[in-house]
């Protein structure tokens, strides 16, 4: 029998529930197999240097020490409970918050559930072989924390689906380990998480643009009604901040190197650039569009009724719900969303609660923009001119009123043929892929040294000095 007080640091007393020790019991050898089989390629003897939560306060929650992965502590915690907590909006809007699963919304809560949770080790998954890659062990180093994070949220939703749903909850926490991102069989649920993440460049615009979504996604769940679902996610969230640190860092680094030799070498030209071993600023602003607009494409519909249904029955709220200066009901509001109407597009308003997966997509895009201007300062200071863009958000979408349309940067209505024609300049092309993948050939291990591509960090993880041995290959 599994120790779960030493196993799996808690606060939700797995030790005192015997049906739910069953249930872990039986799923946690399934999650180990995956992991060795899924998990960072090659990297089982590892010793990483990595934070781990045993608890929810501010002295718990990041414990920094060497462990091997498939001996972390995936532990499962909620922000601690007020048992004064109401929803705080839709049709239930006042009464208590649930701490039982309510019967009427159940197969919905599950499906909420599901679908957070697949995102989790799908992107494992997707990350798996870029550690036979990394520019350095501090960069290596933050990979595996983001990897074995995932999979702990992972735990997280899969303690929920047990812990409240029964035997569908267990086989659904079962089928989260049988589906594979980019499996023409049985894929992951949402589609960015099945698009390869081929190359560090990729993986640093997952984290500060996938990830990001997951913040937003997570920040509507941690508003809910059913309260063990909000109490888990407030404490993801905690966690999930170091993903997007990770990945706005990332590309700021390498824009860094670059310009640095832009202005040492006196050139703007990519192929002079890519001659000299960095990443052409052009080259990003492709990668960003791609990242961005399949990003887009996750928030769903710009008009959904199952986003006003999970509204109206307190489900999943709005980004910082109590915040917001509204009757929390939204039976009367409107806001406003885009389509295509012949060759222009064109704002219409329409009932807010069918528009919520609009408003969260259009929060996420004003702090996408705070982003891409602290990129722009790197530029900036460096004395040159060019300046990183977001597309227009009907660039490259499959999803939502702009799926099926053609969408130029710009905004502009394009044909097919027009399109086409362009699609290259906007999107990474194979000589992209294949230019950054040359970059990483092999890997950069050597204490204090960073791939030619990127620039050091400023600091260390938890104060340490960067030549420390962030991971122990024996």
């Amino acid at each position: 029998m599994i120790n779960y007080m030493e196993k799996i640091p808690n606060n939700v007393d797995l030790g005192r529930d015997r049906v739910l020790q069953r249930a872990l019991e039986h799923w946690q050898p399934a999650y180990l197999n995956w992991w060795y089989d899924m998990g960072p390629t090659e990297s089982d003897p590892y010793h990483v240097y990595l934070r781990t939560a045993i608890s929810v306060d501010t002295d718990g929650w990041a414990q920094f020490d060497y462990v091997r992965m498939p001996e972390y502590r995936w532990g499962i915690f909620l922000q601690p409970l007020n048992a004064d907590r109401q929803v705080n909006f839709g049709a239930h809007k006042g009464r208590p918050a649930w701490q039982e699963v309510p019967g009427e919304y159940r197969s919905t809560l599950r499906r909420i559930i599901v679908t957070q949770g697949d995102t989790e080790p799908a992107s494992v998954e997707q990350q798996r072989m870029l550690g036979l890659s990394c520019p350095s062990l501090y960069d290596l180093r933050n990979l595996f924390q983001v990897n074995v994070e995932e999979g702990r949220h992972l735990w997280a939703m899969v303690y929920l689906l047990h812990r409240y749903f029964g035997r569908d909850g267990r086989e659904e926490a079962e089928s989260l380990l049988a589906r594979r991102s980019g499996d023409a069989d049985n894929p992951r649920i949402l589609g960015a998480f099945n698009e390869p993440t081929p190359d560090w460049l990729a993986f640093f615009m997952f984290t500060f643009f996938t990830d990001r979504d997951g913040k937003f996604q997570l920040c509507a769940l941690a508003e809910s009604g059913f309260d063990p679902l909000a109490r888990t996610c407030r404490f993801m969230l905690t966690e999930e901040a170091h993903h997007m640190f990770v990945g706005e860092t990332g590309i700021g680094r390498i824009i860094q190197r670059t310009c640095q030799l832009m202005k040492e070498k006196r050139t703007d030209d990519p192929a002079d650039l890519r001659a000299l071993g960095v990443i052409d600023l052009q080259t990003i602003q492709r990668y960003l569009n791609f990242h961005y607009s399949v990003t887009l494409d996750l928030y769903g519909s710009d008009v959904s009724s199952n986003a006003a249904n999970y509204f109206t029955a307190g489900l999943k709220g709005r980004f910082e719900e109590t915040k917001l200066a509204d009757d929390h009901v939204l039976a009367d509001a409107e806001y406003p969303v885009s389509e295509v109407a012949g060759d222009k597009i064109i704002t219409k308003h329409v009932p807010a609660l069918t528009a919520l997966n609009e408003r969260l997509r259009d929060d996420y895009i004003g702090e996408i923009q705070r982003g891409l201007g602290r990129w722009n300062r790197v530029i900036e200071q460096s004395g040159l001119s060019y300046r990183l863009t977001l597309p227009h958000k009907g660039f490259h979408r499959e999803i939502g009123n702009f799926a099926g349309h053609f969408i130029s940067p710009e905004g502009q209505v394009l044909t097919e043929e027009q399109w086409k024609s362009h699609q290259f300049e906007w999107l990474p092309t194979a000589q992209d892929y294949a230019y950054v993948q040359s970059l990483m050939a092999g890997r950069v291990v050597e204490l204090g040294k960073f791939a030619n591509w990127i620039a050091p960090p400023p600091r260390g993880i938890n104060n340490q000095p960067l030549d420390f041995e962030y991971v122990r290959f024996n």
